[in-house]
Parts: structure tokens; C-alpha cells; sequence
């Protein structure tokens, strides 16, 4: 199945100030931390299902070499982008 992947604005949000603060610190890690982003969505658009449904619906997968987590949901050929977050940030989605 051929699958599009839509990301909210609030996760691309996330993803963006997560990106300045890497560029910030060196805009080669930025590179890696960007690289590491695409590597998910591919991850992701391959096999949306592999992933442990954590909460409600959603799934989640971690950044490789990055402490983040991807946030999305399935439905149908679509996949949401609900949040990008950091795994220690304390946030609305840490309900454990």
C-alpha cells in the first residue's frame, strides 16, 4: 500500500525549534539530527504498522542517535505527524 504522510503544524513546530536548537550547538549535528528525521519518515511510509500502538492510537518511533520520538497515527493509506518530542521533555504526551 502507498501511504502519505501529512505532519500538523504543531509537530512541525516541534520539529523546527528541535532543529534551531542543534544548529545552535553545531550545524553539522542539525545535519545529522535531519538526516535522522528522514530516516524515521522512511521507516515510517515502508511500514506504519511495525510500530507499537502506545496510546490511543498513536505509534511511536525514535530518532536513531537522538533522543526523540515521532508521534503519528494510521488511518486508511494516511499517516498523521501528531508531535516530535524530546523523550525526557516533560510534555502533555508523557501520560505514563
Amino acid at each position: 500500500m502507498i501511504y502519505k504522510i501529512v505532519i500538523i503544524d504543531e509537530a512541525k513546530i516541534d520539529y523546527k525549534e528541535s532543529l534551531n536548537w542543534y544548529k545552535d550547538i553545531n550545524p553539522k549535528l542539525a545535519q545529522r539530527f535531519n538526516l535522522s528525521f528522514k530516516e524515521c519518515l522512511t521507516l515510517i511510509k515502508r511500514n506504519p504498522n511495525h510500530f507499537q500502538v502506545r496510546y490511543d492510537d498513536v505509534r511511536l518511533i525514535m530518532f536513531t542517535n537522538f533522543p526523540y520520538l515521532i508521534h503519528f497515527t494510521v488511518s486508511d493509506n494516511l499517516i498523521v505527524i501528531k508531535a516530535i518530542y524530546h523523550s525526557s521533555r516533560d510534555s502533555k504526551l508523557n501520560i505514563f
